[in-house]
């Protein structure tokens, strides 16, 4: 096995067998990743190309060297930024990790994350319309207050936070109501 430093050497090299060894090691982690946002598996195979075609960019600029984390999780990160914004660029709807719901789970690991997130895109699609939109744009598009009362006619900022945060009590009480 070689060190990350031996492989940010080779790969700053473009040594295509070291290349092919950090691919192959690493390529069944992100693909697992991905599924889970039910995307074709060419997409999939493509970001995760695109991901060690910018791998091998930052090693020739020396990117890695800086490195406090080994080298495959540093890809891993590369691919996942670069499947989020394909799935933004898509405009394919996924619930973020970041909406904060303080639903009560034990110690969250990997897999209760991700049932967590599938129920959150369960009972978000419950919710009425308007919910979906705003939370949509404020959490899914990043938009401020400001534009979603400008988008959606609210009357002000104030009007748009309640209702954004009576969508989201919503949300936790369809999660409670059926799993709490």
């Amino acid at each position: 096995m070689m060190s990350d430093d031996l492989i940010q050497a080779e790969l700053s090299l473009e040594n295509y067998k070291v290349l092919e060894q950090v691919y192959r090691d690493n390529k069944g982690v992100f693909v697992a990743f991905a599924k889970k946002y039910n995307l074709p598996d060419e997409d999939i195979i493509d970001i995760y190309q695109d991901a060690i075609v910018a791998l091998v960019e930052h090693a020739k600029k020396g990117k890695l060297s800086e490195l406090n984390c080994a080298i495959s999780t540093y890809l891993i990160g590369i691919g996942k930024f670069m499947l989020l914004k394909h799935l933004k660029k898509k405009k394919i709807m996924f619930v973020p990790f970041d909406i904060e719901i303080s639903v009560e789970w034990d110690d969250l690991e990997h897999v209760q994350k991700e049932q967590q997130v599938h129920l959150l895109q369960i009972y978000f699609l419950k919710l009425g319309s308007h919910c979906q939109k705003i939370l949509e744009l404020f959490y899914y598009q990043e938009k401020k207050l400001g534009d979603i009362v400008n988008a959606l006619g609210y009357d002000n900022k104030d009007v748009v936070k309640s209702q954004k945060s009576r969508c989201i009590k919503q949300l936790r009480e369809l999660i409670e109501t059926n799993h709490g």
